[in-house]
């Protein structure tokens, strides 16, 4: 399976552990249907060179399930829970939005290894104006679930910085929310940090085209800062176009310590004592 994978050699471990907070172990690389790695297996390498935790994220009614099963089968997985934006206006065309919220509710509030409701937030890449008030609507409902069950909200921004900063502003943000696989500049990460937002990065961040990305890395404090992989996509280089996981998280690290100037075992450390916070907790 790992070479029908396509999966990298493992990078030389890390000198401290760190956590991917955002990773999609049941997605193949091909997509949704597509054969994903096996999760011990997938978990067993992370914690080889590691990455000892990992927070699996659910995006649609089916997956958030499994991710639930995931982190009750799995100690060194914790869950979150959503309906991504794009699965919004899909559902609400079909009338379903509103018991798909219930669902989503029910499954953060009865599991306790459940974290983060999340992710949720605003895409406009793949959903156009027509489904925007879905995408809000489902959006608020979420933000409105994380505070009353005081869980983490994970946001997805995919070319909607400001359109989620208003819906942020007028519902008012949970105590911690994380900007999940952060896309924009050092202006709108500052916006972010204004707020009270944790800063995610993922493997984008060493794509030789992202030096906004890494501005916004450096103007990032240590105690809001934390790495994923988005697994299975969004692979870092030299292995960008392959299939990503969690045990890849060492090369972003490494590169998020190179371009801040900062101590490699530091930056370990902090992001894994940012991460317990930003998620409530070790697990």
């Amino acid at each position: 399976m790992t070479e029908a994978l396509d999966l990298p050699s493992a990078p030389e471990p890390l000198p401290h552990p760190v956590v991917d907070n955002h990773c999609h172990l049941d997605i193949g690389r091909g997509g949704p249907g597509a054969q994903a790695w096996d999760v011990r297996e997938a978990i067993d390498a992370a914690v080889a060179v590691g990455v000892r935790r990992i927070v699996q994220i659910g995006c649609d009614l089916r997956r958030a399930t499994q991710a639930v099963e995931l982190a009750r089968t799995h100690p060194e997985v914790v869950a979150g829970v959503a309906l991504h934006p794009n699965e919004a206006p899909r559902l609400d065309a079909a009338g379903g939005l509103d018991a798909a919220l219930e669902t989503i509710e029910r499954l953060a509030a009865v599991h306790p290894r459940v974290r983060a409701v999340g992710e949720t937030g605003l895409d406009s890449f793949r959903t156009g104006e027509e489904g925007r008030a879905a995408q809000v609507r489902s959006f608020a409902a979420h933000i409105d679930i994380a505070k009353r069950l005081d869980k983490t909200l994970v946001i997805h921004d995919r070319e909607t910085h400001q359109e989620v900063l208003d819906v942020l502003d007028a519902e008012g943000a949970p105590d911690r929310w994380v900007m999940h696989c952060f896309s924009g500049d050092a202006d709108f990460a500052r916006q972010c940090l204004d707020r009270g937002a944790y800063l995610s990065f993922a493997g984008t961040v060493t794509f030789k085209n992202a030096a906004p990305l890494r501005n916004a890395l450096v103007v990032t404090p240590q105690d809001r800062l934390l790495v994923e992989t988005d697994a299975p996509y969004l692979t870092p280089h030299p292995h960008r176009g392959r299939t990503n996981a969690s045990y890849l998280v060492p090369l972003t690290v490494r590169a998020m310590a190179e371009v801040r100037g900062d101590d490699l075992g530091e930056l370990c450390a902090a992001i894994d004592a940012t991460t317990e916070q930003a998620f409530g907790g070790s697990w």
